[in-house]
This record gives C-alpha cells, sequence and structure tokens, in this order.
C-alpha cells in the first residue's frame, strides 16, 4: 500500500519475445475447437476486459472492439482513449478473442466483442475505485443493439479485502454476470502456505491459477482455498504491441482462458434465465474439468478447464 491507497497488479511478465509458430496449442488443450460449431465461436457475447487497455487498431483484435472506458489517468483522463501502453491487456484480450484470420493466434471466442475498460495505467498500476467504477460500467452499458455484457475478466489483482469492491462484485454476479480473476502470481509453490489476490479470492468471482505446459502447478501460482480452476498460464503466445505476438507468464494469462470458455458454454446454455448464468458456467467447468490427481487443491482447485 502506498498512501493507503491499494495498488492493483497486473501479473508479471516473466517471458516476453516475439515467436509466432513454436507455442503448443492450448486451444485444444481445452477442447476449445470441438465446441465452435454449435457455439459460432461465441458470436454476440460481450466479454468487458479490465486491464490496461488494447492496441485499438490491432488487425487480429480490432474488428472484435465493441467499445471502452478510461478510468486512469492516461492521456490526461480522456475517457474515451482507452489504448494500452503495456501490452498486457492486448496479450489478455487476444487470449479470449483474437480473429480465426490466419495471421498469428486465435482466441478461445474468436467471434465474441470486447468491451475495453482501462483501469491499469502505463505505470502497471491501479485502485480498487477504478476497479468498482469499471465493473458497475459493464453492469450498466448497453451497446449499439442493446447488448449487455455477460462476463467480466479480471487478469489483476490487490493484497487487501475490500468491502466496496466485493459489493458491486455480488451485485454483478446477481445480474447474470461471470467474473473470472487470476489468482495472482506471488505463490511459492508450496502448497501448505496460501496466497489471496482480490478479486480473485471472492467466492463469486472464478478464480483461475496456472499450469505448466506439463500440467503441473505452476510455482509462481498462488495457491488457497478459494481456487477453483487452472488454465495454461506458461509462455502462452497472444497479441501485444505493435502488431506483435509475444509469449507471456502469470496467472493473468490463465484467467482469459476461462472467460473465454465461458463465453462458449453461455451460446452452448443459452440460457433464458440469464441470472443464473454464473452458476450455468460455473457447473459446466465443473462437470468437464480434468482432475489433476495427486495434486492439492489449493494448487489446482477442481482441476484443469475442458470444454468438452
Amino acid at each position: 500500500m502506498i498512501n493507503n491507497k491499494i495498488i492493483v497488479k497486473p501479473g508479471k511478465i516473466v517471458k516476453m519475445f516475439k515467436a509466432l509458430s513454436t507455442a503448443p496449442d492450448n486451444l485444444d488443450k481445452i477442447k476449445a475447437r470441438e465446441i465452435w460449431d454449435e457455439t459460432d465461436q461465441g458470436s454476440g457475447i460481450i466479454v468487458a476486459v479490465l486491464d490496461s487497455g488494447i492496441q485499438t487498431n490491432h488487425p487480429s483484435l480490432k474488428s472484435n472492439i465493441i467499445g471502452g472506458f478510461n478510468f486512469t489517468e492516461d492521456d490526461e483522463g480522456k475517457t474515451d482513449i482507452y489504448n494500452d501502453y503495456l501490452g498486457h491487456g492486448t496479450h489478455v484480450s487476444g487470449i479470449i478473442a483474437a480473429l480465426d484470420n490466419n495471421k498469428g493466434v486465435v482466441g478461445v471466442a474468436p467471434k465474441s466483442n470486447l468491451l475495453v475498460l482501462k483501469v491499469i495505467d502505463k505505470h502497471g498500476k491501479g485502485s480498487y475505485s477504478s476497479l468498482i467504477n469499471a465493473i458497475k460500467y459493464a453492469m450498466e452499458w448497453v451497446g449499439p443493439n442493446g447488448e449487455k455484457v455477460s462476463v467480466i475478466n479480471m487478469s489483476l489483482g490487490g493484497t487487501e479485502a475490500n468491502e466496496e469492491l466485493h459489493k458491486v462484485i455480488k451485485m454483478a454476479h446477481s445480474k447474470g454476470i461471470v467474473l473470472i480473476a487470476a489468482a495472482g502470481n506471488e505463490g511459492d509453490g508450496d502448497k501448505e502456505t496460501i496466497e489471496i489476490s482480490y478479486p480473485g479470492f471472492y467466492k463469486e468471482v472464478i478464480q483461475v491459477g496456472s499450469i505448466s505446459e506439463a500440467q503441473t502447478p505452476s510455482k509462481f501460482s498462488n495457491s488457497n482455498d478459494n481456487l477453483d480452476f487452472v488454465g495454461p498460464g506458461e509462455n502462452i503466445l497472444s497479441t501485444h504491441l505493435n502488431n506483435d505476438f509475444v509469449e507471456l507468464t502469470g496467472t493473468s494469462m490463465a484467467a482469459p482462458f476461462v472467460a473465454g470458455s465461458a463465453t462458449l458454454i453461455l451460446k452452448l446454455i443459452n440460457s433464458t434465465e440469464s441470472y443464473l448464468n454464473p452458476v450455468y458456467v460455473y457447473n459446466y467447468l465443473l462437470t468437464h474439468a480434468l482432475p489433476l490427481e495427486n495434486l492439492s487443491i489449493n494448487q489446482v482447485g477442481n482441476g484443469f478447464i475442458q470444454l468438452k
């Protein structure tokens, strides 16, 4: 804490380099492509990405951006400029919704739309008040054709509990929005010690940890008894600044795999009772998750997400 201000920290960038053809195919590992036909790749579903903004003209992302808002002081606080200066939000957005355009990587739900809510500034910092305002904005947002936000991805976290934050999260959850957050990268690899990051630790949020390509818990991934699932989080190739594609590592990368998955699941279940969507999505993930035997639930939760 700095001057009693709670800092929201995006996940650590452990590795960053340009690569276009060396990444493992995580879409197949979570079986996303197997339900693409029946879900139309997530078309019509709006995902709010609360992060460091986005490269708005990235060829793999620009046509899927439906709107945005800047909650930081970047660009003199102009609310309609939500450019990304870190690359973090652009990377997360690509994992969810990079176009299937034969140019680089493909998102889990490549036809879904992104509402870009910038809560992390160019220094990698934000505040709980910005996060709270962004969640409220996502709840109230209505698109040009009456669309509403169905999924919120928060690849960020702070170490302090905050009652106002929890209150707005409970409100969004009760309205039927599926909330997903990164577990955090303060882990030490020891299943007995617990590391807590908010908002991920709140029960209304699907808290996502990271596993390696060998499906073992990532050492950096926070472990605690509220961990829900794990997703791919090491050396993840996705969109980045300057039209690049880079590999990054962190629970920040694992969370959007679940956000993209939630988007496809919503198309699959096609519920008329939208307020129950968080329950339906959670139960689907629970039913299909791959149990990781002999590993602590504090490290892997209910297992590795699978879509079929």
